[in-house]
């Protein structure tokens, strides 16, 4: 008898275990509201991490991001250096979701780029850098200035010589594409950006040097006056 009056009063009820089950619920949903503000804290923190980046990014003289750093962004941004690792292991993980932001900042959807829009997306890119301040400049060594100045001279004087009759905005803008293809920053980037060897860098420039002066003798000149 004594047994089963024991079992009878550890038995729970269908109630007493509806009751616990109500009291249980309050302490789960108020986990869950934490966990979600939370995430919304966690979220907005690293949204004030990236677009601090953004705002340093644009404040620099120069296209060198070596002073995107931990520390600067964190200053930028009010929080300590250690927070911002918190978020981006290293400087490098930083630097890249700041360029994604700047590429999606510029409006360019380089995933529905075509060759069709290729002319109106260069347009939207290079008025997009003009919301910077940076201003990449050549080192001015006398001996290379000299030679350069002397070069855009005889360059501007053969395509004056070529196009009669157009504006001078015209022919220099026919000069200044042409002078693209004369720096050495031009090859370069198609040896190392590109992987090509030296003859695959040539063919490249100088076909489209021929589409410049096929420009010019078939007289469609730029939309400048």
């Amino acid at each position: 008898m004594k047994s089963r009056s024991t079992s009878k009063k550890n038995a729970k009820t269908p109630a007493a275990t509806e009751d616990n089950k109500t009291a249980k619920k309050p302490a789960a949903e108020k986990r869950a509201y934490n966990s979600a503000v939370r995430q919304q804290q966690s979220n907005e923190t690293r949204e004030l991490i990236i677009s601090s980046g953004v705002k340093l990014a644009h404040e620099f003289p120069a296209w060198d991001w070596k002073n995107l750093t931990f520390r600067a962004v964190g200053e930028c941004a009010g929080i300590s250096e250690r927070t911002v690792y918190r978020y981006f292991s290293t400087e490098q993980a930083l630097k890249d979701a700041v360029m994604q932001r700047l590429v999606k900042e510029s409006g360019i959807n380089l995933n529905a780029l075509s060759l069709a829009e290729f002319t109106a997306t260069i347009k939207v890119l290079f008025r997009y850098m003009l919301s910077f301040s940076a201003k990449s400049k050549e080192p001015e060594d006398p001996s290379f200035s000299s030679v350069d100045q002397e070069r855009r001279v005889a360059l501007l004087r053969s395509v004056v010589e070529a196009t009669p009759g157009w504006s001078e905005a015209q022919q220099q803008i026919v000069t200044a594409s042409l002078d693209i293809f004369w720096q050495p920053s031009t090859f370069e980037r198609l040896l190392n950006a590109w992987n090509f060897n030296s003859e695959q860098s040539v063919e490249t420039l100088t076909w489209l040097i021929d589409l410049v002066e096929t420009a010019i003798k078939d007289g469609r000149r730029p939309d400048v006056k």
